[in-house]
């Protein structure tokens, strides 16, 4: 789709008392949306992508089904994730876990990896304890300071 095109419909939107407007032209696809008055610019993409995954994360199974529990389930200490990256309870797939639910971990043991940029990065427990609740599925990206395990 060429510049003139797209001006032109801009223009449309502009002039005209509709607030969107989505056009697709082979494999391109526009989409002009007007908000506040403004018309926003246009976003393109091919028709052959599929939609992006949902943000929320599925619920996690009742009954504790593998060693996972909620937030609200266990008070203590939070271990937090100290970068952005993809959580990782094992060394390998298939391997055993670091921890598990109930399992006494002393300051400095390793509890999980934080994969980031291909990097292993092996996150440990800052205090001694027992694990009360696990807050992350095996294989999630975690954002910085998110819970990641509850120790009491």
């Amino acid at each position: 789709m060429d510049l003139r095109k797209l001006k032109a419909l801009i223009d449309l939107v502009e002039k005209s008392g509709i607030g969107e407007l989505e056009i697709t032209e082979g494999e391109e696809r526009v989409r002009i949306a007007k908000q506040g008055g403004m018309v926003q610019m246009p976003a393109w993409a091919p028709t052959a992508m599929p939609p992006p995954a949902p943000a929320a994360p599925a619920p996690p199974p009742a009954g504790g089904a593998g060693g996972i529990a909620e937030p609200a389930e266990a008070e203590g200490h939070a271990v937090k994730a100290p970068m952005v990256g993809t959580f990782y309870r094992s060394s390998a797939p298939g391997a055993q876990s670091f921890v598990e639910v109930g399992q006494a971990v002393k300051a400095g043991e390793t509890l999980c990896i934080i994969e980031a940029m291909k990097l292993m990065n092996e996150i440990e427990a800052d205090v001694s304890g027992v694990i009360k609740a696990i807050l992350v599925e095996n294989g999630q990206p975690v954002e910085y300071g998110q819970p990641l395990f509850i120790i009491e």
